[in-house]
């Protein structure tokens, strides 16, 4: 691994060869750039009442904080994304045939998509129980087939569940029903120092995924590698809304005021030598 300097800020951590910086975000100036992003509100095609986008703000010091809040009763939190697919829009009733949805018609245009590279966040984590964040790509159309190939997948880059710790690399295809693949690879990370920034990032190539941990291998996947481009997401989610009862878990309660903070989102290409 190598240091890649970037000119008024912290230098990536690349793996050996020659890159180029292709797109990033350094989160400078005081608004949000909305040529690059938008929130995600939306879930399985249905309105997530606790996502939204009054938890994002830009510090006027090179970072974007998301803070989980508190609105109307329930705990809140935000996604940011360059894209988008299926799940971020409802299917109006005039798109269905017999009771069958075409989503996949319905997509509206993203504002970045990338196949393979070097993609890298630098982030603190949060602090408190109750709430996660995550740093990962998704296909606009995965799901589409049963191919990933062909229709792309969803590549877990960091998924923090606890406070200091990481899981391992998932990587899921053929979209999110009784087809759904997954796998995993490395061993995450537990004790990480949340008073600093770590990074998070990965290498997506036609050998397949690798995955690093501040500048550490932590786990590599053959595959099946997705030919899709794909879109960035920086995400945090509140604890309980995915169960049946739909309700934010005793301990999210903790999480509110508690900030996820991220520096920077690079993506890289290789450069012939």
């Amino acid at each position: 691994m190598q240091k890649f300097e970037v000119a008024g800020h912290e230098p990536s951590i690349v793996p050996d060869g020659k890159w180029k910086l292709v797109w990033s975000d350094e989160f400078d100036g005081n608004e949000l750039d909305m040529t690059k992003w938008d929130y995600r509100l939306w879930m399985m095609g249905k309105r997530h009442i606790t996502w939204g986008g009054e938890g994002v703000r830009l510090d006027g010091n090179s970072n974007v904080v998301f803070t989980c809040y508190e609105k109307d009763g329930e705990i809140c939190s935000s996604q940011l994304q360059t894209g988008y697919n299926f799940m971020d829009a409802e299917t109006p009733q005039s798109d269905t045939w017999g009771g069958l949805r075409w989503p996949i018609g319905k997509l509206e245009r993203s504002k970045y998509l990338k196949k393979f590279g070097y993609f890298e966040c630098r982030c603190k984590l949060q602090k408190q129980p109750g709430w996660w964040s995550a740093f990962w790509v998704q296909s606009p159309i995965i799901g589409a087939t049963l191919d990933p190939a062909t229709s792309g997948a969803e590549i877990d880059c960091m998924e923090s569940f606890k406070p200091g710790e990481v899981i391992g690399h998932s990587l899921h295809y053929a979209g999110y029903g009784c087809d759904r693949n997954s796998s995993m690879v490395g061993n995450g990370a537990k004790g990480l120092d949340l008073d600093v920034y770590h990074t998070f990032s990965f290498e997506w190539s036609e050998r397949g995924y690798t995955h690093y941990i501040d500048g550490v291998e932590d786990g590599h996947c053959d595959g099946p590698v997705s030919l899709i481009p794909s879109f960035i997401l920086i995400s945090t989610e509140v604890n309980g809304y995915r169960s049946p009862q739909k309700r934010a878990s005793e301990e999210a309660k903790l999480a509110v005021g508690d900030q996820f903070i991220v520096d920077y989102v690079r993506v890289f290409d290789r450069v012939d030598e």
